[in-house]
């Protein structure tokens, strides 16, 4: 077992009592500590706070009230995907290589090349990037989001739109850069099978507030809030739903 000192050391961001206020909307964040190296999952129902938790540690919003550490990580040390990625107005291969560009470092034209081709993108890689499907929209951004190897990455929400097989690839990818050298993830979906498999810790968001933070098992399985369940069970209905 951790001790504090080590726990404290090894977070990646912090958030106490944080407070944001967004129209009618008020997310109310007592200790969300986020530990370096993990994969963390924010599930919950629509409007619960994901993503503005997400985008108050990006430094997109600031808060009303609190404070949120981030562990040595400057503004170039972080990304954040979303469901509907903004791109640039130009093409698929500017696109890509943009992150290494704005960084001052010259894009290795094999690795471009083989990224691209990976996710079936490289004879597209001189077309117009927002003509592509949303699917391929989703895939170029998080390719932009990975290519320039960042200490802290969001996603939120930019696999759902693809192909079950490109699902699955961008997972083989995220446990190989896990395996190698691993970063800090927060990864926002309402696929809790993706979730499961990938996250070492899951943090359950309800009325703007973390309800509950554990593995796996904890939150999906084994939890005995009532809301948890509530959740659950409607998940699994609409994933029945779908499969039939």
């Amino acid at each position: 077992m951790r001790t504090t000192e080590e726990t404290r050391q090894s977070f990646a961001i912090r958030m106490r009592n944080v407070e944001k206020r967004i129209g009618e909307f008020q997310l109310k964040i007592e200790d969300l500590t986020l530990e370096e190296g993990r994969i963390h999952g924010f599930i919950g129902g629509n409007g619960s706070g994901k993503t503005t938790a997400a985008k108050l540690m990006m430094g997109i919003l600031s808060p009303d009230a609190g404070t949120i550490e981030r562990k040595d990580l400057g503004p170039r040390d972080i990304t954040m995907t979303s469901q509907r990625p903004y791109l640039l107005h130009d093409t698929v291969y500017a696109n890509l290589v943009y992150p290494l560009r704005v960084r001052g470092r010259k894009p290795e034209e094999s690795q471009v090349r083989a990224l691209l081709a990976r996710f079936g993108l490289e004879d597209k890689a001189k077309q117009y990037a927002r003509s592509l499907s949303s699917g391929e929209q989703q895939k170029l951004s998080m390719l932009r989001a990975l290519i320039f190897e960042p200490r802290f990455l969001i996603i939120d929400e930019t696999l759902s739109n693809m192909d079950p097989e490109s699902v699955e690839q961008f997972e083989e990818m995220i446990l190989d850069i896990q395996k190698k050298n691993p970063v800090t993830w927060v990864i926002i979906s309402h696929r809790l099978s993706h979730v499961y498999r990938l996250c070492d810790r899951l943090h359950f968001f309800s009325r703007g507030s973390v309800l509950a933070s554990g593995t796996g098992d904890e939150i999906l399985f084994k939890s005995s809030e009532p809301e948890i369940r509530r959740f659950m069970s409607k998940e699994m209905i609409r994933s029945g739903s779908a499969e039939s």
